[in-house]
């Protein structure tokens, strides 16, 4: 029998809403803390939900209120230099791709936890803790503290809960790109259903068509120095856009994309990160959940849906063992690997992003024949129909089955 009952939550993005969510669900009590003064939906760009994703957010009673203000991506198609390379066959029996917008997401998560008796707390950065053999308190920058039984960081990949789990671990990777979205007043013959990652002469952008006119877009721009996000934000809307106009220039459709993007809808989304694999993911009654402990590029179109899953899990551990470091150790068990393992395929998704002329070619000329021959099941299907059972029951000998 458990005997943890309540629960800190720091960090209120994707990861922390979950997490508290379906602590509630498990007979925990949650409340979650988050830095930022008030909610903050408009805090970066659109991301995709996978369909083992979405399944993990239909436990906690999310998926049906996600799916419908997301936009449905069927089919992941290519193109290098401007020619339309072909697009990946769906896998037939798995719903598709959700696009969402990450403000839209947090609202709808937010709604849900605070729907099932989730508290949340403003203005609460964490600076300290301490953590004890009955219980552990966080220490706020405000002066306020915050008392519980377990507490969890789910504070992104600049996480101050994993520097208190350990001081030496590694920080979040530079992938040596800067990330912009934008919306081009423009229309193109491109199908409703289907997302393009093309491949520029000097840059990658990605784009897909908005149901409500224009064509919106995210664009890879490569940059040898690190920016955070305040210090890209800082730069002139207008100055972003001659670079990305530049950069784009000798691109079909990316010269248009960036033309017909105006300062009003470019949105600078930051330096965009890797993590390397954490050593610790928890001490004490401390515990790593989402971007803190696994994120993986953006290539791999699975870092939301990981943490989603990985909440779900922490939750699932939580209310089955009876103490933290049992409830910690499952929780590593089960999902250390699958997360490495997807991380390991982005990265090298990652470093093909800026081909040269000679790769570019190749591409060119391989990439129609690979399309055709592909196993779309075996390179993706298995990471897609990932489902976790929240009925089963968590032991301290339950380890990842093969399906994971």
């Amino acid at each position: 029998m458990s005997r943890n009952r309540t629960a800190l939550v720091i960090g209120g993005g994707i990861a922390g809403p979950v997490a508290a969510t379906a602590l509630v669900k498990a007979g925990i009590e949650a409340t979650v803390y988050e830095a930022y003064p008030e909610e903050s939906n408009g805090i970066g760009g659109a991301l995709a939900l996978a369909p083992n994703g979405l399944a993990a957010l239909g436990i906690v009673g999310a998926d049906d209120a996600v799916c419908s203000i997301a936009k449905p991506i069927r089919h992941m198609a290519m193109s290098v230099d401007g020619k339309n390379l072909g697009r990946l066959p769906a896998i037939p029996d798995l719903p598709p791709l959700q696009a969402v917008d990450r403000g839209d997401l947090h609202r709808v998560l937010r709604a849900r936890a605070l729907a099932a008796g989730v508290r949340f707390e403003y203005g609460k950065r964490l600076v300290d803790v301490d953590d004890g053999p009955a219980g552990i308190t966080a220490r706020f920058a405000d002066g306020s503290v915050a008392d519980a039984d377990v507490l969890i960081g789910a504070d992104g990949v600049r996480s101050t809960v994993r520097t208190l789990i350990d001081p030496n671990a590694p920080g979040p990777g530079y992938t040596g790109m800067l990330g912009f979205e934008g919306i081009a007043d423009t229309t193109m013959d491109i199908d409703p259903d289907t997302m393009t990652s093309a491949f520029g002469k000097r840059a990658y952008y990605l784009y897909w068509a908005q149901p409500g006119g224009g064509i919106k877009w995210g664009a890879n721009l490569p940059s040898r120095k690190y920016l955070s996000l305040t210090e890209a934000r800082a730069v002139p809307a207008e100055e972003w856009l001659r670079t990305l106009r530049e950069t784009y220039a000798d691109d079909v459709p990316g010269a248009e994309l960036a033309a017909r993007t105006t300062t009003e809808t470019l949105q600078v989304t930051g330096a965009l990160h890797i993590m390397p694999p954490v050593p610790h993911w928890y001490r004490g009654r401390m515990v790593l959940v989402g971007d803190a402990v696994h994120a993986p590029s953006n290539s791999t179109g699975q870092g939301a849906s990981l943490a989603i899953e990985s909440a779900i899990e922490l939750a699932r551990c939580l209310r089955d063992l009876a103490d933290p470091a049992s409830a910690f150790a499952a929780y590593e068990r089960l999902r250390r690997e699958r997360v490495e393992r997807i991380a390991a395929r982005g990265a090298k998704v990652n470093h093909a992003k800026t081909p040269g002329p000679v790769a570019r070619k190749a591409m060119s000329l391989l990439m129609p024949v690979m399309f055709k021959a592909i196993n779309v099941e075996k390179m993706i299907g298995r990471e897609q129909r990932y489902t976790i059972d929240w009925d089963a029951p968590v032991t301290a000998a339950t380890t990842v089955t093969p399906a994971a």
